[in-house]
């Protein structure tokens, strides 16, 4: 299939550092960014609400990215309305570069 935007491509919103998915527990050296009531440094939305999350979401990746751990270990997203937007940018973002 032919790329025709950047949006296409599997790591088009990859930050620098690697991204751990569907993340229940932190490891101390990673940069954690949450989603509701958890312990973190950058939360998506603390009430839990997609939309709010899907609004932070690149900001949020990129300010974690820049503060150079080797990893960014994200909590879970629903798989459910708009949560698979957003899981799918989180999966993209996760694709080995």
């Amino acid at each position: 299939k032919k790329i025709t935007a950047p949006g296409q491509l599997n790591s088009h919103y990859a930050p620098q550092a690697k991204v751990r998915l569907d993340a229940k527990h932190w490891r101390p050296d990673e940069a954690r960014l949450g989603f509701g009531a958890v312990d973190c440094d950058l939360n998506l939305s603390l009430s839990a609400d997609l939309v709010e999350a899907a609004a932070n979401l690149f900001a949020h990746l990129h300010r974690l990215d820049a503060e150079g751990k080797a990893t960014i270990a994200v909590s879970p997203i629903p798989q459910t309305g708009l949560g698979l937007a957003i899981n799918d940018r989180l999966n993209r973002a996760a694709v080995p570069r």
